[in-house]
This record gives structure tokens, sequence and C-alpha cells, in this order.
């Protein structure tokens, strides 16, 4: 595996059962992250992307493949083996509200993952730590022992962001991180997230719905339709030149300013293909790394 790849995901597949129903939530997606770019990953609800972001942090034990960071492959670690890479590897989920315990200060909240890993053992070096993190995602020192219930949805989520940095890690896995915040709100936390990357030399999985927000943040975009990668290219090329069906479905309801233009622009609907004889289409480069999935 290259130096330049910190994940790589091969034929990874996450399968629920309930009874004699098998969901196939993630049915055997491939992709790679390079060492500090942002991978978007985007499709409809229920498409399988947050699925497959869990599956990268081990939150769910994936059905079958195999996931590689810096070369290791996570899907042999028990959990004592996971515990480096754990804080190495962390999230920042949708929901800023659900996310963090409303009995804990914001300093127990950013401290407690510093805690488990044994860093700044001094309370004073631990305080100071978080107080400076606060301060790099737009908040102040004073907000340090206030209760997330004074906050609103951005700061929230802003303390997350905190959270997820006093680790250190390397990767992050931002689960659609501004759907629950407001529109006015949205830029300025993915504007912040950008900053931080290139402040920390982070890499990113940037798992979103909204498909103009995610060009603006990523370098590269994976699209996902029913568990499975339909097309993966550069972030400019994917939305100057869509191929498969879907995607261009996906770019096609965009919002538009223009009221005139908007109700100009056709709409395309996009038509499940029947699979021939159980075969499912594999991804193929049609140009340099731009893949596609057969039609």
């Amino acid at each position: 595996m290259s130096e330049n790849i910190m994940v790589d995901v091969r034929n990874l597949k996450k399968h629920f059962t309930k009874g004699t129903e098998v969901l196939k939530a993630v049915d055997g997606v491939s992709f790679q992250i390079r060492k500090g770019e942002t991978f978007g990953l985007v499709g409809e609800s229920g498409s399988g992307k947050s699925t497959v972001g869990r599956c990268l942090i081990r939150l769910y034990d994936y059905t079958d493949g195999e996931v590689y960071f810096d070369g290791q492959n996570l899907s042999k670690l028990g959990d004592k083996q996971l515990k480096p890479f754990r804080r190495r590897i962390q999230t920042i989920f949708q929901d800023p509200y659900s996310s963090l315990n409303p009995s804990m200060s914001v300093l127990e909240l950013i401290g407690e993952p510093m805690d488990i890993h044994g860093i700044y053992k001094k309370p004073d070096e631990r305080k100071e730590f978080v107080s400076s993190l606060l301060e790099k995602v737009g908040l102040k020192r004073e907000h340090l022992y206030r209760y997330p219930h004074e906050f609103s949805g951005g700061q929230r989520q802003r303390i997350s962001i905190a959270r997820a940095l006093s680790v250190r890690p390397d990767f992050v896995v931002c689960d659609e991180p501004i759907s629950a915040l407001d529109v006015s709100v949205q830029a300025q936390v993915v504007n912040m997230l950008e900053d931080l990357q290139a402040e920390f030399g982070l890499t990113y999985l940037f798992i979103a719905h909204d498909l103009s927000m995610v060009r603006h943040i990523s370098d590269r975009i994976g699209v996902m339709y029913r568990g499975r990668l339909v097309e993966v290219a550069e972030s400019d090329e994917l939305y100057d030149n869509p191929l498969h069906p879907y995607t261009k479905a996906l770019l096609s309801s965009i919002p538009i300013p223009d009221p005139r233009a908007a109700s100009e622009r056709l709409a395309v609907k996009y038509e499940v293909p029947t699979a021939k004889d159980g075969v499912v289409p594999e991804l193929r480069e049609v140009s340099p790394g731009h893949f596609v999935a057969d039609i």
C-alpha cells in the first residue's frame, strides 16, 4: 500500500438481519483516503454512507471486507489492540444535542477522552489545553464550566469538534456534522473545519447530503447508492462531468437561487437498473482518477 494512503477500505460489507430478512446497508464498498485530504461521501438517506463511517471507526463490526489504517488491518484487532487507533481516529457526530452528555460541563466533556488515553495527567495542563481548544473552535475560556443546555446548536457542535481534537487524532470521520445546524451557521463550521485541518494536519471523511457544501470542502467525492459506490472522482470533475445517472440525478436536485433558471432546469430521475444474473456492477476507471460503475 502506498505510504500516502491513510485509509484503505476493501470490499466492505455490513448486513443487518431481522428474522429472515437481510438488509445490505453496505454491500462491497472499496475506496482509499490519502493523508491530508478530505474525501466526501454523498448519497440520499439510507444509501449507507453513515454506516460506512461507523464501520471505519469499528462502532459497527462489519460483515465482510477489510479496513486498513496506516497499513494496519483494523478488522483483525481486538479491543485492547484497537485502543491506540481509537485515539488516532475520532468522530464528529451529526446531532450535537444527543452526542453531548447533558450532566457534564464543557471541561469534563472535552477532558474525558484525554483522561481515557492518559493525556495531560496534571489538571492545570489539561485545563489549559482544553481552554486553547475552545478558542480554536470559536468559543471562550469562560465557557469551561457551562453545560450543553446553555449553548446553541452551532456552539454545541463546536464543543463536539473540540472534543474530537482533544486526543490529537490523525483522521476524523465527520458524520453529517452540519445537517442539524442552521444554514447561517453551516458555512462557519465548514470553514472552521478547513482551518483546523490545515493547522493540525488532519485527514477527513466528510459524510453529507448537502452536495454544494461537499464540493466546497472535499478533494475527492464518492457517490453512494443502495449500499454501493457508483462514482468516485475529484471534486470539480464530479460536478462538471458526472457520468453515472444517479450522480446526475443528485446534482439536478441542488437548489438554484435563480427561480427562472430553476424552473427551466430539467430534473433528472434515476431508475434502478435490473441486475444482470445477480452480477453487481464494479467501478471502472474511465479517465485518470474518475471511476464509475457500469450502468
